[in-house]
């Protein structure tokens, strides 16, 4: 897989997916469900099963999808909060790294941003 700083969109889908599902099933989720493009350049689409102990990761890579898949053998991800009415949420490749070591980002605070006029 690219390095997750090469993206610059990452999406996190809501709901689990069904790992039945191979790269053009989750394309029809990030399509359908999440209403994006998923053949948009540079956008990774993050997907993960029931139990959260798996994330597979697609994304278009100019003459095909590429789909990454990972399982843990203990343990399970720390989906972050989406509410109802959303179907995706954004994070950012920092957040993805984060993600992928274990931390919780429901929990993490960062420093407000400032912004002067």
């Amino acid at each position: 897989m690219k390095d997750v700083g090469f993206f610059a969109k990452i999406f996190l889908g809501r709901e689990p997916a069904d790992f039945r599902k191979q790269a053009h099933g989750l394309a029809l989720l990030a399509s359908h469900v999440m209403a994006l493009n998923p053949m948009e350049d540079r956008a990774l689409f993050i997907f993960t099963n029931k139990r959260r102990s798996a994330i597979k990761a697609l994304y278009w890579d100019q003459t095909g999808y590429a789909l990454w898949w990972k399982t843990l053998e203990r343990d399970c991800y720390h989906w972050p909060e989406i509410s109802r009415e959303q179907s995706k949420i954004s994070i950012s490749a920092k957040e993805l790294k984060w993600l992928l070591d274990g931390v919780d980002l429901n929990k993490i605070k960062t420093h407000e941003k400032v912004k002067l006029t």
